[in-house]
């Protein structure tokens, strides 16, 4: 078993922590994700974060343990996957022209050195007017249909972005410049390497 999990089952977290060129390993328990409507947005990805690692290192209490959520939020209301293509088209509707911000939420655990760090980064995005064709073209992709807020950045939704503010990285659903330097502070980046 590697040194780091990532609890996560999302393909594009798990080839962005490639990037950081550390051995891990993936390991995903179920756990409910229920948005808590008496917390902000922030409060929620980090409390789903780290109910996510919290999971995994119960079992594993020697590793260290990656969780993450990411929400986006269009005037202060979280939006999540759609529920079905109707729901994917009021999203994008709803997001046509305006700006909204995308939070991911970051757990980092290791029970053995009683380590609990959680974070959370916050990108701002901006997208395009569109139009009811470019909506029902892009839902056609099924692009839409399994991503918070209803687009990919990374895919065929970059095209509708006009603008962002802060980490891109963070909008695909992991802040990798954060992590990484939370991993530095911890001396634990440099002691994974080593270990390569």
């Amino acid at each position: 078993m590697a040194n780091v999990l990532l609890a996560s089952s999302s393909p594009r977290r798990q080839e962005l922590m490639q990037l950081l060129d550390i051995a891990f390993e993936i390991v995903v328990k179920p756990i409910e994700e229920k948005i808590e409507e008496d917390l902000s947005p922030a409060e929620n990805v980090k409390y789903l974060a780290f109910k996510k690692a919290a999971a995994v290192a119960q079992d594993y209490p020697e590793a260290l343990v990656i969780g993450c959520d990411t929400v986006v939020v269009l005037n202060d209301r979280i939006i999540g996957k759609p529920k079905n293509p109707e729901d994917a088209k009021r999203i994008l509707k709803a997001l046509s022209g305006k700006a909204h911000y995308v939070c991911t939420g970051v757990a980092i655990i290791n029970i053995k050195e009683k380590l609990e760090i959680c974070f959370c980064e916050t990108t701002n995005v901006k997208m395009k007017d569109l139009t009811t064709d470019e909506i029902d073209d892009y839902i056609a992709t099924d692009e839409p249909l399994d991503k918070a807020g209803a687009y990919g950045i990374q895919g065929k939704g970059a095209i509708y972005i006009e603008q962002i503010s802060g980490d891109y990285y963070n909008v695909v659903g992991l802040p990798l410049n954060r992590l990484y330097k939370e991993l530095i502070k911890l001396n634990t980046y440099q002691r994974i390497k080593d270990k390569l």
